[in-house]
């Protein structure tokens, strides 16, 4: 299979998203280190990562579904599927935080949401994201924007790997919380790129000679 059309991970469109440098360590350096909110997140994903279907209220579910698109090369698991009366599918992705409406979320779903189309030969209108913290479960519409954004993300991800090139730091209010800050060094990174090349060397003239 040609480079440009490796399969993406689903996982790896939230990093991308987030932040396209975290993306690249991930992917391309395979850099990873925990802190208290991957940690809470794993942990959170070890009681639903444990495939289980089962049937509630006529509704059947199934918990860990490998999820795959050829269409669009993309290859993951889902949290959760359900799946209405009709057989339609509705992915449901878990998340450890307070509801939002955050975008990384909603791509990650989104791509899930195509494989699933292509799996079951269905259109699959909406998703839904839980977030445990606030125990409050948000519905999650694949509108035409959101899909471009997604195939635009898949995209920009198999560039960035086909390309083998870290993208560069941005030191911003996102790093705080990320759990590659040391790996990533974006603060020290990012003011050294505002240093010009002439900056760094000036000759002297020959006025300036004794």
């Amino acid at each position: 299979m040609p480079a440009l059309f490796e399969p993406v991970l689903i996982s790896l469109l939230t990093h991308w998203v987030y932040c396209p440098r975290r993306a690249g360590l991930v992917q391309l350096e395979a850099v990873w280190e925990e802190n208290v909110f991957t940690v809470r997140g794993t942990g959170l994903h070890k009681r639903v990562d444990e495939p289980i279907s089962r049937t509630e209220r006529g509704r059947r579910a199934e918990r860990a579904l490998p999820l795959w698109s050829d269409r669009h090369g993309l290859y993951g698991k889902a949290d959760l599927v359900e799946f209405l009366r009709d057989g339609t599918p509705v992915p449901v992705e878990t998340k450890s935080g307070k509801a939002s409406e955050r975008i990384p979320e909603r791509v990650q779903l989104c791509a899930q949401a195509l494989c699933l189309e292509e799996m079951f030969g269905r259109a699959v209108p909406e998703g839904a994201v839980f977030y445990a913290s606030s125990q409050k479960r948000v519905a999650v519409e694949f509108d035409d924007a959101l899909r471009e954004e997604t195939l635009a993300t898949v995209a920009a991800v198999r560039t960035m790997t086909a390309a083998f090139i870290l993208p560069p730091a941005r030191y911003d209010r996102r790093c705080r919380n990320c759990s590659l800050l040391d790996a990533c060094l974006p603060q020290g990174l990012s003011q050294a790129a505002l240093v010009r090349p002439k900056d760094l060397f000036k000759p002297f003239k020959e006025a300036d000679l004794p």
